[in-house]
């Protein structure tokens, strides 16, 4: 039997799947205080970032700035209105490479919608407080312990984020072990608290798949 969701209904189950902690955050307490997403990294949600990601179709960010902004709307009265928002920088040579950094297109046009859904939000970009300082290997090669060593000193802070609330925002989450470094770090910092935004967060299932056959959509499942 087959289910007939509308947006309402879509909204509710995105919801109270935000609200469901994964065995890594029940193992290990991560230091960001919750992290949201609008959907599964998978059809359409994952062509569309995938063409911005990696096919240099900068407009895609346009198309999916509102389901940015719906997500980040999650966080309306748990976190400050005045969040300083960060997105995960990319190393400056794979940035130069790529040309941007998709995550800051995705925060900068979904804060622009939420100025005129939220008016009372004074949402700030602050994405140079945090610096990627190195080069890191590709996390879908990796295990859950290599991926969070090899986060390791990857990013520091270039900025005062003393007494803050900050959103990391970014396309993807998949283990989860970028968010973590990147709110370590800014806690350590001094940030108050730190929140996290993503468009998609990997399936369980789709990530055992993805490791058991390598392929080319192998290489666009790593983190930023």
């Amino acid at each position: 039997m087959g289910f007939d969701l509308d947006l309402e209904d879509e909204r509710f189950v995105r919801q109270m799947a935000a609200e469901l902690r994964c065995r890594e955050c029940r193992m290990a307490e991560p230091a960001f205080e919750k992290a949201v997403s609008y959907g599964a990294y998978e059809g359409e949600l994952r062509a569309l970032i995938q063409l911005l990601k990696f096919d240099r179709m900068v407009g895609v960010a346009g198309l999916l700035c509102g389901r940015m902004a719906e997500t980040i709307l999650q966080l309306e009265g748990l976190a400050r209105n005045d969040l300083m928002v960060v997105a995960v920088p990319l190393f400056a040579a794979r940035e130069r490479q790529r040309g941007y950094n998709q995550s800051v297109l995705l925060a900068d046009k979904a804060l622009a919608r939420l100025r005129r859904l939220q008016p009372t939000w004074k949402l700030v970009a602050a994405h140079g407080v945090l610096k990627r300082v190195r080069q890191t290997e590709s996390q879908y090669v990796l295990s859950k312990a290599e991926r969070r060593r090899n986060l390791r000193g990857a990013f520091e802070i270039a900025g005062d984020v003393s007494g803050r609330e900050v959103l990391v925002v970014d396309d993807i989450m998949t283990s989860g072990a970028t968010a973590r470094e990147c709110a370590r770090v800014l806690k350590a910092a001094g940030a108050s608290r730190v929140w996290v935004a993503t468009l998609a967060r990997a399936q369980r299932q789709e990530m055992a798949r993805f490791h058991a056959e390598p392929g080319d959509g192998v290489a666009r499942w790593g983190e930023a």
